[in-house]
């Protein structure tokens, strides 16, 4: 059985980020932090855990170390931080909810992850009555939302990994014309992988009329000259992702297809120079929609204009309408408008982008055009 293995990082680091998740536990009255899989666990002590039957738990107190239950067939696998968390391995006749129990027992308010199963957390209730519940995203999400300039080195060698992936599309060096979409899929895959990216997490290639669908599933349609090719693709690379959309046109671009990916391409400039610090999710979505709308495609543009990233390809903050959550330093997102013809082509331009005291800093510099291939 395959399983995701974390970069082992300073133990110093383990330990500021659970200062600042006690600090914030102590600040939001929560007694205990419970984080099991999802990437929680990974950020507060660096251990990704396998989404099996058995139970994986790391129990945060406001105060003190932490301790992580874990099936003792999985300890090994564990790099191990004293100064952040013990290790409490379970025998398979163990009752690992019980242990978790008995380590939370005394709490009144404990935050839970959002992606605990839930059989656990119902075989905990009864175990912990008179406990109130919370997500754990409100404790531990505000952390992970600003990047630490750690992170932001991160996320810029991810990114230019995924850019020279790019720049080969861009340049002619992936061929196109007579392979279907899912072969020009495991092609850029395997580019990631030799770019230095650990995991694949999407490629997303779309010919044509399947532009159109945003989140198309590549498959048996064979690539032809004289329409466009979407290609959005992203993986992780030493905990942290990396996500990129460009579009090349095999031949001459007709003029629809031409006049549109202008607006595209304009709007989409002017949101990422809009994302300063101050400037609220929902004005960075709206520099980039209203442009769009303006040039008559406005209900072609189906979604939002970008989500968070970090060590997930989608997290907080979402550059949407309705959220007016300002941006601070260091927190990184995508933008990526688009704009869907039906039945006719699609076409979608991303960067990966991170709010800094220095102006809106971009991961991704591959070519922004509309790049002719023969």
């Amino acid at each position: 059985m395959n399983s995701r293995e974390s970069t082992p990082l300073p133990s110093a680091i383990y330990e500021e980020r659970l200062a600042r998740v006690q600090a914030t536990m102590q600040a939001r009255d929560i007694d205990a932090v419970l984080l099991s899989v999802g990437h929680d666990l990974p950020y507060v002590v660096g251990y990704h855990a396998m989404p099996l039957e058995r139970l994986t738990m790391l129990v945060v107190p406001r105060e003190g170390a932490a301790t992580l239950v874990i099936p003792r067939l999985e300890a090994p696998r564990v790099v191990e931080h004293p100064s952040v968390f013990s290790l409490l391995p379970w025998n398979e006749t163990d009752d690992p909810v019980a242990l978790v129990a008995q380590l939370v027992r005394g709490a009144r308010n404990v935050a839970v992850g959002d992606q605990l199963w839930a059989r656990f957390l119902v075989e905990l209730l009864p175990l912990l009555p008179g406990v109130t519940y919370s997500r754990a995203v409100d404790v531990v999400g505000p952390l992970r939302m600003a990047k630490t300039p750690f992170e932001i080195e991160a996320l810029q060698r991810a990114g230019a990994a995924a850019d020279r992936v790019a720049a080969q599309l861009q340049a002619g060096e992936i061929p196109l014309i007579g392979r279907t979409e899912a072969q020009v899929s495991a092609d850029i895959s395997a580019r990631l992988i030799a770019e230095g990216h650990d995991v694949v997490n999407f490629a997303i290639v779309a010919a044509g009329e399947n532009a159109a669908s945003p989140h198309h599933h590549p498959g048996a349609r064979v690539i032809r000259a004289g329409e466009i090719v979407l290609c959005d693709f992203g993986g992780t690379m030493a905990d942290y992702c990396s996500d990129i959309t460009r579009c090349v046109f095999l031949g001459t671009p007709p003029s629809d297809v031409a006049d549109a990916y202008a607006v595209l391409k304009e709007a989409q400039a002017a949101s990422v120079a809009s994302a300063v610090i101050g400037a609220t999710c929902e004005s960075v979505d709206a520099a980039a929609r209203d442009i769009i709308a303006k040039a008559g495609f406005g209900e072609y543009f189906v979604h939002r204009t970008g989500h968070g990233i970090g060590m997930e390809a989608h997290e907080e903050p979402y550059i949407v309408a309705g959220n007016i959550l300002p941006l601070a330093h260091g927190h990184a997102f995508s933008i990526e408008p688009g704009i869907y013809i039906p039945g006719r082509f699609g076409m979608r331009l991303e960067d990966i982008v991170v709010a800094t005291a220095d102006g809106p800093l971009p991961m991704n510099t591959a070519s922004h055009d509309l790049v002719v291939l023969a």
